[in-house]
């Protein structure tokens, strides 16, 4: 008679590897009765403000909204358990947010292009559509590496819906009242396609810099302290910037010229650690901007709004900064401002809106809550252990970060305007669906980063005494 040992069959995750899934979920999931109760107080204050009332039509949105919500986090739950918790009450809180200032705006007087109380429903419809594809992307995308397969197919993509407004007839493609081309519209309904454009391109980004960064990284001449990069290796920055600047010239979008760059430099970055690629990319898009200010028209003159906005008092951007003023600290009150006087607010300008009626306090509070969202980002750039999904996670971080630079830095006159949404507030269907996507990317990364390895298959003391007679 014999014995020998086998090893024990693998096995799933342990006990304390579940409860921790099971952990993030429950903080997930108190965070986003937190961010409704929030919604909620914003919409009785909102209603007071109005009609010194409680009005029962805020209360149909809100109700319909936690249940969009409450899909999301069930989503979450089955398909991605150890994705970072804060992501998904941050983002529901933003949109709550957004959909409290356009139904505030719905019942503002007419005019100025106002929303009517039909643009409230249209944004919660967007909303379960966003909810909807973060939904199909958890289910969908298992493993994050899975989208570098689709490297260049996505960056022409991405390139072919940038370009696309610009191909297509004025009445098609241009902003009423603005020269710059970034949207479809056809009849009532409208996409534009540059908000999907930027998610197909930080996937192809990060998929091309993860296979060239060593060579992107080799140094070339040491000037003024810095290793700047070798001379054959400027080829992808210069198409980069070549495709920013036409952008900038034949659409007039000066805020997707710079978040494109931007994104890409910024990736570049990660990708190599050489600061010297920070400092190339600014001022090459510096001087192009200034080149292009020259040459062209429109781009000039929102050049020279900035420098000299009080030459029209009237100005869309004079409006929004009195009207930012006016909140002064604590604001208004939800409801109690005029942000209605400003043309067109609940898109490009819908943060000045904030700052007219929760003050300084509101819109700190707001940029917090968009620096927490990078920070997660960032932080699960960190964990992550697999070059492309590290990539892609910080370009998402750093692609929000920008637009939100942007957008604010416009209205607050620190940077020119530009046309570009505010993530999550802004209306439109189209920023509102992107934003959500990026969410689920974020959230597949950060589940792929803390999810626990599989038991290995032999562990020690763990054994099978099998005796052979």
């Amino acid at each position: 008679m014999s014995s020998f040992t086998l090893p024990t069959p693998a096995v799933g995750p342990s006990g304390s590897d579940e409860m921790a899934g099971g952990s993030r979920r429950r903080t997930e999931l108190n965070m986003l009765v937190f961010a409704a109760a929030l919604v909620a107080f914003a919409f009785i204050q909102t209603s007071y403000g109005l009609v010194n009332t409680l009005q029962a039509k805020p209360f149909e949105y809100l109700l319909v909204f936690v249940v969009i919500v409450g899909a999301a986090h069930l989503a979450m739950r089955r398909w991605a358990p150890y994705a970072d918790p804060l992501f998904l009450p941050l983002g529901a809180l933003l949109n709550g947010l957004g959909l409290v200032m356009m139904y505030r705006l719905s019942q503002s007087p007419g005019g100025h292009g106002m929303p009517s109380s039909s643009a409230v429903l249209y944004q919660l419809f967007f909303s379960a559509v966003g909810i909807g594809c973060l939904i199909a992307v958890l289910a969908l995308v298992r493993e994050p590496r899975v989208l570098q397969r689709y490297t260049y197919t996505l960056g022409a993509v991405g390139v072919v819906l940038i370009a696309l407004p610009a191909l297509l007839p004025d009445r098609i493609s241009e902003v009423s009242g603005t020269t710059a081309k970034i949207q479809i519209s056809l009849g009532s309904f409208t996409v534009q396609p540059e908000e999907f454009a930027k998610l197909a391109l930080a996937i192809s980004f990060a998929g091309y810099l993860v296979v060239k960064r060593d060579v992107l990284a080799l140094a070339g001449r040491r000037m003024l302290g810095i290793d700047l990069p070798r001379g054959r290796d400027l080829g992808p920055i210069l198409i980069a910037w070549a495709a920013s600047l036409l952008l900038l010239v034949f659409e007039g979008d000066i805020g997707t010229s710079a978040v494109f760059m931007g994104l890409f430099v910024a990736m570049l970055y990660i990708a190599t650690s050489r600061t010297s690629w920070l400092l190339i990319g600014f001022l090459m898009f510096v001087a192009g901007a200034f080149l292009a200010s020259k040459l062209v028209s429109h781009v000039g003159d929102r050049f020279e709004s900035w420098l000299h906005p009080f030459a029209q008092p009237t100005s869309q951007l004079v409006q929004g900064m009195e009207g930012m003023g006016s909140g002064g600290v604590l604001g208004t009150g939800l409801g109690s401002g005029h942000p209605y006087i400003t043309p067109l607010v609940q898109s490009d300008f819908i943060f000045t809106a904030f700052g007219e009626e929760l003050g300084l306090a509101g819109v700190m509070a707001l940029l917090l809550i968009y620096g927490l969202i990078v920070q997660r980002g960032l932080r699960t750039a960190i964990a992550v252990k697999d070059p492309f999904s590290k990539l892609l996670a910080g370009g998402l971080s750093f692609m929000l970060a920008l637009q939100v630079f942007v957008i604010v830095g416009g209205v607050s006159r620190l940077i020119p305007l530009t046309g570009i949404t505010t993530p999550f507030l802004s209306q439109g269907g189209s920023s509102l669906v992107a934003s959500w996507i990026m969410i689920a990317l974020l959230a597949r990364l950060s589940d792929t980063a803390r999810r626990p390895p599989p038991r290995p298959i032999q562990e020690e003391g763990l054994t099978q005494v099998v005796t052979l007679t």
